[in-house]
């Protein structure tokens, strides 16, 4: 009986910890989103000069610099677009963020980020054809 208990204490162990990775952090993605904050992580020994975020291709917010090991953190409304219009998080649906920006060596930095779509502007272009 106890052996038993002891099996299953350590099946359960081993379970927890496959289920954890085995104590090792998932690297987060460069670009990430928590609610209505973006975060970009310059994961790089380099700075980043004149960062341009764009949101669904039209919204942009700038950095003068990101310096190598930090990260430039900004809520979604402060992305405009052409017409100093702000984008509005509660109305409005992230589709793709893309950054770029220029090491000190003169290289660019380029990333994009893409989301899945959903709703009825999904649903009907796939009914008509269309890719997702």
């Amino acid at each position: 009986m106890v052996q038993r208990r002891l099996v299953a204490a350590l099946a359960i162990a081993c379970a927890v910890a496959v289920v954890n990775g085995c104590g090792r952090d998932i690297p987060k993605e460069p670009i990430t989103l928590d609610g209505n904050f973006l975060t970009v992580d310059n994961r790089t020994n380099q700075e980043w000069r004149g960062v341009e975020v764009w949101l669904n291709r039209s919204y942009r917010v700038t950095a003068a610099s990101i310096p190598a090991g930090s990260r430039f953190q900004a809520p979604l409304n402060t992305f405009v677009d052409g017409y100093a219009r702000r984008f509005d998080f509660k109305r409005m649906q992230v589709r793709d963020l893309r950054l770029t920006a220029t090491q000190p060596d003169g290289a660019v930095v380029h990333m994009e980020k893409s989301f899945q779509q959903i709703g009825l502007e999904h649903t009907l272009g796939a009914a008509v054809g269309k890719k997702p």
